[in-house]
């Protein structure tokens, strides 16, 4: 397996890469003493206790021997003398901010202020604050950058990364309460978040002195404005000679970071176009106590252990397959509905780890030659036991205009084993209301071209028609190139 770069490779201490589906990160010699002293912190074996910080151990000399006996072990990893390898726990899902809820976005800056504060207990700090250090465990954010504390000088009352966490936290919330503006827009196109000056803009003149825009937007930007591009001073350390007084500083700018965060966590049932779907659904309580009994029966039969929901609107089905215990990830075009998913994940403690995108337009590569974040389908293709597919393909075949057999290729590359998946009919008051006067382009569109279409990719395990509507539920298996 060709070893990735993950996004900590632009440290010049270290760099991570995937191997055998483990992850390891080589970390310089001169780095190494000071990153094995805060492993052992309060604040690293606190976190890392609570699964809030990612797990890491040292390799021995006979495993670091094994793996660079590989032709595939990536070359910087191969001096003796130039440092250490380290390996981390997996997260098993990877995700990246462009495709989180703004409530995911939130609990990741809650974490990194959470981290900033205790480490500051230590005697050490935290030196860039962006969500692309933390991934997700289900709905729980984990810390995975373990390079990003260094030792901080006592009388230091400045915490550097102040202006990237109001870039890359507050500013995008604060960017949703305003706009309704979500992750995807800010951070599909700037890694680095919302800049003050792009956010001022947008404002209106009012808007610009309200308190909190006042001091984390408009004052900012006039200052930028007023500053001298020469003047080296203003990078220079202004250090303390009472310790205890920086001490105090840091530890006051960490509670008003904290109090702004918390005053702009996402609204608790904010309404969209789908988020109401699950009480006003096209079933009857019949039909959909049918549904659920499918559902739930094939996830107790195939028992997989990772599921992909896709269109999982506000994760009802998520919740069945990750009570059946799978690790499930939730995917939906509306961030409302994905917040919904996190609120309820957590709530009821369920492995589910939403994500707000669109299946027919999933999330590209990014970064660095394409290479620090992998597109969602890279990361998806063969990661999953079981995919349901529960009323999404009329979307996708009417709205997307993707054909039939695509949908099903799509899932056939997805799925280890399971699909299951909802035909929806023509003549389906959802579908007709979806084609708008188009129904000619599906006029083909029956059970048997849908079961014919099945064929090459899926073994139909068995099926049923749910009461009362013109919907009928497939339990599919996956062939295999020898079937």
């Amino acid at each position: 397996m060709t070893p990735v770069p993950a996004p900590s490779f632009r440290d010049p201490a270290g760099c991570c890469c995937f191997f055998n589906r483990r992850v390891f990160r080589f970390i310089t010699a001169g780095a190494i003493p000071e990153f094995e002293v805060f492993l052992q912190t309060n604040c690293a074996r606190q976190f890392t206790a609570g699964k809030q910080f990612v797990s890491t151990r040292r390799l021995n000399e006979e495993e670091t021997a094994t793996l660079r006996a590989s032709p595939e072990w990536p070359p910087v990893f191969n001096a003796p003398a130039a440092g250490a390898v380290f390996e981390h726990e997996r997260i098993p899902f990877p995700s990246y901010p462009h495709e989180w809820p703004p409530e995911m976005l939130w609990a990741a800056g809650r974490l990194t202020i959470d981290l900033a504060q205790a480490a500051l207990a230590d005697g050490f700090g935290l030196k860039d604050a962006t969500p692309h250090n933390i991934l997700f465990r289900g709905s729980e954010p984990v810390f995975i950058d373990a390079l990003s504390f260094e030792r901080r000088n006592p009388g230091d009352p400045i915490w550097k990364p102040h202006a990237q966490f109001v870039r890359t936290f507050l500013l995008p919330l604060m960017a949703h309460r305003r706009w309704n503006l979500p992750p995807a827009d800010i951070f599909l196109t700037h890694r680095d978040g919302l800049e003050p000056e792009e956010y001022y803009r947008r404002c209106g003149l009012l808007e610009r002195f309200k308190p909190r825009t006042l001091s984390l937007v408009t004052i900012p930007t006039w200052l930028s404005r007023k500053a001298d591009p020469g003047d080296q001073k203003i990078y220079q350390p202004h250090l303390l000679a009472n310790t205890e007084k920086a001490g105090f500083i840091l530890g006051s700018l960490f509670q008003r970071l904290q109090r702004t965060l918390d005053s702009l966590q996402p609204i608790s049932g904010k309404k969209s176009v789908w988020s109401d779907y699950m009480a006003t659904h096209s079933y009857d309580d019949p039909a959909f106590a049918a549904k659920e009994k499918f559902v739930r029966e094939a996830l107790c039969e195939f028992k997989p252990a990772r599921v992909l929901d896709a269109g999982a609107n506000t994760g009802h089905f998520s919740a069945l397959a990750a009570q059946a215990g799978a690790e499930v990830v939730a995917v939906d075009l509306d961030a409302a509905c994905a917040g919904a998913i996190w609120r309820r994940a957590r709530e009821h403690k369920l492995n589910i780890q939403p994500l707000a995108l669109n299946l027919a337009h999933p999330s590209p590569a990014l970064g660095w030659r394409n290479g620090e974040c992998p597109s969602f389908l890279d990361r998806a293709m063969g990661a999953f036991d079981g995919v349901l597919m529960l009323a999404l393909i009329h979307h996708l075949l009417v709205t997307e205009r993707i054909p039939l057999e695509e949908i099903l290729r799509l899932a056939h590359d997805v799925t280890n084993l399971l699909l299951v998946i909802e035909f929806v009919d023509p003549k389906d008051d959802m579908f007709r209301r979806l084609t708008r006067g188009r129904e000619h382009l599906h006029a083909t569109l029956d059970i048997k071209m849908f079961e014919q279409a099945c064929t090459p990719y899926f073994e139909i395990v068995r099926s049923l028609a749910l009461p009362g509507t013109r919907r009928r539920m497939y339990c599919l298996m996956k062939k295999t190139p020898s079937t």
